[in-house]
């Protein structure tokens, strides 16, 4: 069997032909699917759910057409490094006087799309009128439009739920006067990272309306950053849910608003101000804070929890808040046997009533009408909401060991062990590997190919890395770590050029923030 044909012959096995062609589900989605019968193939923007209703014939010919007609294209290493490289970005935090005063020296991130567009977000921001640094990840699904609008959105209710009274009133009055506003944030962002300008308008005035209601409700006490993480989530997603009820008379903003109610997204957010981290999750996505031992090795501290049915307490969450529900609740480990997270932004189809979902969708624009996911009333709903976007808050206070901090969409964690992510970030950032038991992972190798290991690994060590950016260095061991822990360029080849209907199938979209932490001020502080 040639190289190619064995790298595509598990797509026979994972996928289940028979059970692709005897069944259509209305949600090819990872997270979002009507049974674990079908096969969980990722759709992007919500533009291309058509192809997710081919005949089931039609479907099973193209997969076969894959299988029998494998691709033989590979790249070179400058195409995959310029693949991987594409979405890369890097911030420094300014020094004044020669001295660093952040606890952060600055960060990386990066993306590798699966999907066309991709589903997952970023965001990175400093906060202006208050103190503190913000970033997050957001991974969508069922498209991008949810994803998207936290991304650009989240951040701001933030920032005012933790500004003071003073300056929330400052900021109102500069309104109410047409004077220029306060900048509340400065962004850190790619060129690829879109911001709405249509939408723009409709963003500020549910914000203007937040900030407000928290003028009014002064209760003259300091801001608390987890009570203002949570407060934020949960006024965030009521807002999506307002604006797509309310809807809008300019119809392409009306559609928006509707597909990024319908759509859905998780979101991993940290705020890191001196030595106080916060991390705020909804969903799968995690934080994870990379230590640095006394005898030079790596340990990983997890800041998140999954909320899916893999956490027992999650699970529990749903059966005490539905009690006449517990048989179906949660069925095949999915929130009323479709979606995975537990928690998310949007998906107001486990949110709103039924006849609020019809009386939506039948006074919406065509295109929402024609769509066959926004009328598929899911089973067994009878007491909703059944879906919160609140996010559960994790303090960590840094410590001298605290080296860096990594948030990435489960596109990342579905590939790699925790350990191995904080292990491989650690030797990157120092340039020290500590050398572990060359391991075969239980293969039976010859002395000639244990040589070639060995020799592989020298190499590896003796050389520079050929990443300048963390995130990208992670994301290439994502992708393309062989058995033995170590990158293979023909395995990343393979993987960089799949055809897109091939590549959802092998892996997810992956968004990776990796923050590294000033050790000198985080020890000088001893509050």
């Amino acid at each position: 069997m040639s190289a190619p044909t064995r790298f595509l012959f598990p797509l026979i096995r994972n996928c289940e032909l028979g059970r692709i062609c005897s069944s259509v589900c209305y949600c090819h989605h990872k997270h979002l699917c009507c049974s674990s019968r079908h096969s969980f193939l990722k759709l992007g923007a919500d533009t291309r759910h058509a192809s997710a209703f081919l005949n089931p014939r039609d479907r099973c010919a193209q997969v076969r057409r894959y299988v029998t007609t494998p691709q033989r294209f590979y790249l070179t290493p400058p195409q995959v490094n310029s693949i991987l490289k594409a979405n890369e970005y890097s911030f420094k935090v300014p020094e004044f006087d020669g001295k660093n005063i952040s606890s952060i020296l600055g960060f990386d991130s990066n993306q590798l799309p699966a999907n066309a567009p991709i589903e997952d977000r970023r965001s990175a921001a400093t906060c202006l009128q208050s103190r503190g640094m913000l970033l997050g990840v957001f991974d969508g699904h069922a498209g991008c439009a949810c994803a998207q609008a936290v991304s650009e959105r989240l951040f701001y209710y933030i920032a005012v739920s933790l500004l003071p009274q003073e300056t929330l009133l400052e900021i109102e009055n500069a309104v109410e006067s047409g004077r220029a506003l306060l900048p509340i944030l400065q962004w850190h962002k790619h060129p690829n990272d879109y911001f709405s300008k249509e939408a723009s308008k409709l963003y500020f005035n549910s914000l203007r309306t937040y900030w407000q209601e928290l003028i009014d409700l002064n209760t003259g006490e300091t801001t608390d950053v987890k009570e203002a993480l949570i407060n934020s989530f949960k006024r965030l997603d009521n807002d999506l849910s307002l604006e797509a009820q309310v809807g809008d008379p300019n119809s392409f903003l009306n559609y928006w608003v509707l597909r990024v109610a319908f759509s859905g997204a998780t979101a991993c957010v940290a705020h890191v101000d001196g030595v106080d981290l916060h991390v705020a999750n909804t969903g799968d996505s995690r934080a994870l804070l990379g230590v640095q031992e006394e005898d030079g090795s790596w340990s990983a501290v997890t800041m998140s929890h999954d909320h899916n049915a893999q956490n027992d307490s999650e699970v529990l969450r749903l059966k005490s808040e539905h009690p006449k529900e517990v048989k179906s609740v949660v069925k095949q480990d999915r929130l009323l046997g479709l979606l995975m997270p537990f928690r998310a932004f949007g998906d107001v189809k486990f949110k709103w009533s039924i006849d609020l979902q019809k009386r939506v969708v039948e006074s919406g624009p065509d295109q929402l009408n024609d769509n066959e996911y926004t009328k598929f009333i899911p089973p067994n709903y009878h007491t909703p909401p059944y879906l919160t976007a609140e996010p559960e808050v994790i303090y960590h206070r840094l410590r001298p060991k605290d080296k860096f901090l990594i948030l990435a969409t489960d596109g990342l964690w579905e590939t790699m062990h925790r350990q191995d992510v904080v292990r491989i970030v650690g030797e990157y950032l120092t340039g020290v590997h500590h050398q572990q038991p060359l391991a075969v992972g239980g293969y039976k190798v010859t002395l000639g190919q244990m040589q070639g290991l060995l020799m592989e690994r020298r190499a590896r060590i003796s050389s520079v890395f050929e990443d300048q950016n963390a995130a990208t260095h992670l994301i290439r061991h994502a992708v393309g770590n062989n058995e033995f822990g170590a990158v293979d360029h023909e395995r990343l080849s393979k993987m960089l050029s799949l055809p897109e209907e091939l590549a959802r199938m092998y892996r997810d979209d992956i968004t990776i923030i990796v923050v590294q932490f000033n050790s000198h001020v985080i020890g000088a502080n001893k509050e």
